[in-house]
């Protein structure tokens, strides 16, 4: 019975790996690709079913525990019926569910290109290349204040850079998989 080192082995764990990876990326970015709207509503099911799990544990740490001062458990219950309604809404209509998650992310990266853009022109008097920072800091602004005006639109088209990135990352990861010799 012939033995294998423990080289060996941790490179054929790291080749598994990598590849399940990159199968799961490459799968998950032509779900994406091929179905934006149905992939975006199993994110806002999978997001709602941790909702509802969620709102139990917190429901179940107010009602259960014996360490937690009463206000502590009445906001835990409070916590825990929030979670669990907000999952039950998302169900409900889970294309609302994907709008409302969408406007919300479009809007929360909005403010962070507007943000970024800002504090890169604080940074400019030590910056290398000046002109360089405030093209960034104008294109991140502008792109922030674009994606305000349109989250939806543009929060879709991030979803579909997503899919697009998961495929071509997806591919490479199985390629590095078969080509990965050594630690």
């Amino acid at each position: 019975m012939a033995t294998s080192s423990p080289e060996k082995v941790a490179v054929n764990g790291i080749r598994t790996a990598l590849g399940i990876g990159g199968v799961v990326a490459l799968i998950v970015g032509i779900l994406i690709l091929v179905w934006p709207l149905k992939s975006a509503m199993v994110v806002a099911a999978m997001i709602a079913v941790y909702a509802i799990v969620a709102g139990l544990i917190y429901a179940g740490l107010g009602v259960f525990s014996k360490s937690m001062s009463g206000w502590a458990r009445v906001g835990h219950i409070a916590l825990g019926v929030v979670f669990v309604a907000a999952g039950i809404v998302a169900f409900s209509n889970l294309g609302m569910a994907v709008a409302g998650l969408g406007i919300f992310i479009g809007y929360v990266i909005a403010i962070m290109w507007i943000v970024e853009g800002v504090v890169s022109l604080t940074t400019l008097s030590g910056a290398s290349s000046k002109g360089l920072t405030i093209f960034f800091a104008i294109i991140s602004i502008i792109a922030g204040i674009f994606l305000l005006v349109s989250p939806i639109f543009l929060t879709g088209v991030l979803w579909l850079f997503i899919g697009i990135s998961l495929v071509v990352l997806g591919i490479l990861q199985i390629v590095r998989a078969f080509t990965f010799k050594s630690l």
